[in-house]
């Protein structure tokens, strides 16, 4: 008998192919809610997740047959990995496949940031010619701080190499010898580069340790004023203190490709809350959609990246 897969979520179609040449049955059902989730999987060894569902202690008791939950994407935050691990079941995900969209998403927010192009574009719109109030500032003088030196944090320290800035980054997981070589990076203590930073990126993934990592402690303990850039999760930011560092001046400028309050029906806010407004409103915000990894190319190497990683656990 086969073993079989089971794709819960739309994805590139290379996933599934591979899979089957490979010899496995795969079965893509991509509208399922939880309960008719557990009952499609029941007898698969295999199943492709991606943030719709949350596969908890429970899901994982009821699919006994599963030796491999995989994950279209970085962030495991909907799957208990801990608990999925001590039962047998191996849990994988492909930041190989977005990392560099990341990247260089993350490089255009903050060339955005620094130098006023979404308000620019919005005012030239509307027959608005500004030059001097939207006069930017040059990247190559500052220094760049990364918190979060995985895949997604070495692809945008790679890019910013051709600007000449100074790039640092603190990572408190990440053994030293699994780090690529990169010119001109150096590895700091969090109080250094809170120290010499003037822009603040995030790449870590959410956890109950990385949720509000970005509040009024982590801001008062910044030096210097700073930009702030987020490609990670939102709630890794605490919204009402990065409104309150926007008002006070510590805090210039902010680019968020996620944002903690993006999925404000899911999470049952009627009302759009007053940070988040503020957000929204200001000139010196650049917003975007949780696009980051979000891209042609992205899509099929996420897939293919996974697919990889799956073939070898199963087989």
């Amino acid at each position: 008998m086969k073993k079989s897969v089971l794709i819960s979520d739309r994805t590139h179609e290379v996933l599934a192919q591979r899979l089957r040449e490979a010899g496995f049955e795969v079965s893509v059902e991509p509208d399922h809610d939880y309960e008719s989730l557990v009952k499609a999987a029941q007898g698969c060894e295999g199943l492709v997740v991606r943030s719709k569902v949350h596969i908890d202690s429970h899901f994982i008791d009821c699919v006994p047959s599963l030796r491999c939950i995989g994950r279209v994407g970085a962030g495991m935050e909907t799957i208990d990995v801990a608990y999925a691990e001590a039962h047998g079941v191996r849990c994988l995900n492909s930041p190989e496949g977005n990392r560099d969209a990341v990247g260089e998403h993350a490089v255009g927010l903050l060339l955005a940031l620094l130098n006023n192009i979404a308000r620019a574009d919005a005012e030239v719109r509307q027959g608005v010619w500004r030059r001097e109030a939207n006069r930017g500032y040059e990247l190559g003088p500052l220094t760049v701080g990364i918190i979060g030196f995985g895949n997604m944090g070495q692809a945008f320290a790679k890019r910013l190499g051709g600007f000449g800035c100074r790039v640092i980054y603190y990572d408190k997981y990440l053994p030293i010898d699994t780090i690529e070589t990169i010119d001109v990076i150096e590895r700091v203590s969090l109080e250094i580069l809170q120290q010499e930073a003037d822009v603040v990126s995030f790449h870590v993934p959410l956890t109950e340790e990385t949720r509000h990592y970005l509040d009024t402690e982590f801001i008062e303990a910044m030096a210097k004023p700073f930009y702030l850039v987020n490609t990670a999760r939102g709630a890794v930011v605490n919204t009402d203190a990065l409104v309150e560092g926007l008002e006070s001046g510590k805090v210039r400028g902010v680019a968020l490709d996620v944002l903690e309050y993006e999925n404000m029906q899911a999470d049952g806010l009627g009302d759009v809350p007053e940070s988040m407004k503020y957000l929204m409103q200001s000139s010196r915000t650049v917003l975007t959609p949780h696009i980051a990894g979000w891209t042609v190319e992205s899509k099929y190497k996420l897939a293919a990246v996974l697919a990889d990683k799956m073939i070898e656990v199963l087989k």
